[in-house]
């Protein structure tokens, strides 16, 4: 909190910055605000209370490491001598000339209209126009040896986000409220602008981030000349906003990201308070380019690149799930007492439902299969029969008591509710059931409610509030408001349907006809499922792209990460698949994590699998019953 303290000390030294013409003569008089009108009246005496901005709060990670501050930031003005009473022509030559010399010791244009200097020097002539803002540290060393008793440095605010782009998308950025009026100048008035949030926990704490304004005082006599100036009421600082991430493995997230695909997103969260410790989306963008004004250039660039690095995909984009659902479909079988861990069922290369065949990845037969060994090789064809003896509403039901279908609740605007079939809209069919089964079909789900059902599973159905802010507090470091671990739901999973479900995630990553060798990490046992599934296209094959995923929860046996990782293909990329390209990223976060190397004698997934794990033919559509 010491920069912070700086930050307030430097509010109490904040003036105007502009000369204080015929101030008491020299004099350490009493200053008068209030002056009283002699025989005739003093039109131009008066007194302005002028609104000083507060700093915004910090906004900092779970261990108070700021993620968002604000700072002290120069603007070059010109401050015109009271009284004003000049005329057009002599304010536009005073201007010109200070603005000529301030191009020249700065090295740089100073656009500034004509138009815009009358109408300044006309409405609020006693406040300085500002004509470079937050100037640069080499501009700064140069105003300083430029400054004259016009051309002036005001002290204001800016934002800083001192990590660069670390977990941009979550923290957001600010912009300017709104523009300084050009109308003649009222009580109340700013005296620089003040920033709002817009975009991520800017702005949905912007009320508490944005603290309470100050009041300066500024007296003229009834010459017109300025007597006094002074802080009425100084401004007090926002709160800080403290959230639940963890920067170092937001950090080792957004790492892994970078330098191992081209979109994509990674969620850890702690299953046992529903806390969010890392979510990071891929690719992403510097805040800072944001402050004070955003670069209309680089906005462009931001906005027009095909990679959409504006997108934050771990929390406003959904996907279909693939063959991680197939975790899910097991859950809501033995819950709803239709499937158990001794249930066995044939894994032919193709099945059949009304007018579509499914094709299993594997080439081969894989014969009869309980849970553990079908969730193991990601048997399309098994989870099918399953999922048809199950149910829609069963696996709807399940599905929908896991957080799927609905947000999340994280403070965070735009936050995608993703897809779960609505038997009242729309009646299930064989063939849409089949394709649920395997995680194809409607079923839209984000990366962040992905590590959220995983997280309820490996708790043993504990169903804790995810949060991504911890709580509120005050400069004094007093907490204001408090965001504590609720229990949403308790699903009350049985115990030995836990101890079959944990097998199984196991086996996937550990067994050698498992999918997810990549995924694990020497001297740690994980647990999870991989996935793949095609998407978007408009039914063309060549423009579908796939999201392969990976998700589960770590150490297996007793929890302490939920997660999952979602790499995006290109359009028409059939190489992609959770066993080759998900599992691996969460390895290396793993890796990074619990301090190991990746277990060198963790076999690759088969080559055939690697082309094959699809959870479904891609030009498969649901199938009508009837038929």
């Amino acid at each position: 909190m010491n920069a912070r303290l700086s930050l307030f000390c430097a509010v109490t030294a904040l003036s105007l910055t502009f000369p204080c013409h015929g101030q008491l003569n020299g004099t350490n008089a009493p200053i008068d605000e209030n002056p009283k009108p002699t025989w005739e009246t003093q039109k131009q005496a008066r007194t302005f209370q002028l609104s000083i901005p507060a700093p915004r709060g910090q906004i900092t990670d779970r261990n108070g490491y700021p993620l968002a501050q604000s700072r002290l930031s120069y603007n070059l003005a010109l401050q015109f001598p009271t009284p004003l009473d000049w005329s057009d022509a002599k304010v536009l030559a005073f201007a010109r000339q200070h603005i000529t010399f301030a191009k020249g010791f700065l090295g740089r244009d100073i656009p500034a209209s004509d138009q815009a200097i009358l109408t300044h020097y006309h409405n609020r002539g006693v406040l300085p126009l500002i004509l470079i803002e937050d100037l640069k540290p080499e501009e700064l060393a140069a105003a300083r040896r430029g400054l004259t008793s016009a051309l002036v440095l005001q002290q204001v605010y800016a934002r800083i986000y001192p990590n660069g782009q670390l977990a941009g998308h979550i923290i957001g950025y600010t912009g300017k409220e709104a523009p300084l009026s050009i109308r003649p100048i009222e009580n109340k008035d700013l005296i620089f602008t003040e920033s709002q949030g817009r975009e991520g926990i800017e702005q949905s704490f912007d009320y508490q981030l944005k603290g309470q304004s100050g009041s300066l005082h500024v007296t003229f006599d009834g010459e017109g000349n300025k007597t006094s100036e002074r802080i009425a009421q100084p401004p007090v600082p926002g709160d800080n906003v403290i959230t639940t991430l963890d920067q170092n493995l937001q950090r080792i997230c957004e790492k892994v990201l970078s330098e191992n695909c081209k979109r994509g997103a990674i969620v850890f969260i702690d299953p046992w308070t529903g806390e969010i410790i890392a979510m990071a989306s891929w690719p992403g963008y510097n805040p800072n380019h944001f402050v004070p004004i955003l670069n209309p250039q680089i906005y462009r660039q931001l906005s027009e690149d095909p990679s959409d690095p504006l997108l934050p995909r771990a929390f406003r984009s959904a996907y279909p799930p693939g063959s991680t659902f197939k975790t899910i479909v097991g859950l809501s079988g033995f819950e709803s007492g239709k499937l158990t861990s001794k249930d066995i069922y044939s894994g032919p290369t193709a099945i059949d439902i009304g007018n579509v065949t499914f094709h299993n990845w594997k080439k081969v037969d894989a014969g009869r299969l309980n849970f553990v060994e079908a969730l193991t090789q990601s048997c399309n064809t098994w989870f099918i029969q399953a999922g048809l003896k199950i149910g829609g509403p069963n696996i709807i039901d399940w599905s929908s008591r896991l957080g799927l279908g609905r947000k999340t609740g994280i403070p965070l605007k735009a936050e995608s509710r993703g897809n779960l079939p609505n038997e009242s809209k729309h009646k299930l069919l064989k063939g849409d059931v089949a394709n649920m089964s395997i995680g194809q079909g409607v079923l839209e789900i984000t990366p962040l409610q992905m590590a959220q059902a995983y997280g309820v599973i490996a708790t043993g159905g504990q169903f804790h509030q995810t949060r991504l802010v911890k709580q509120i507090q005050g400069l004094d470091n007093k907490v204001i408001a408090a965001y504590p671990d609720r229990l949403r739901d308790d699903l009350q999973l049985k115990p030995d349907d836990m101890e079959t479900l944990r097998k199984a995630l196991i086996s996937v990553t550990e067994d050698a006809q498992g999918t997810a060798h990549l995924a694990q990490v020497k001297g740690t046992t994980v647990a999870g499922k991989t996935g793949t599934a095609q998407w978007g296209g408009g039914g063309n094959r060549d423009k579908q792209r796939t999201a392969a995923w990976f998700a589960g929860f770590v150490p297996a046996e007793h929890p302490q990460y939920a997660f999952a990782a979602l790499y995006e293909g290109e359009p028409g990329d059939n190489s992609v698949h959770g066993g080759s390209h998900a599992a691996p990223l969460i390895g290396k976060v793993l890796k990074e994590i619990y301090g190991s190397t990746p277990d060198k004698t963790a076999k690759s997934p088969p080559a055939d699998e690697k082309s094959a794990e699809p959870s479904s033919s891609p030009d498969q559509k649901p199938a009508d019953e009837s038929n």
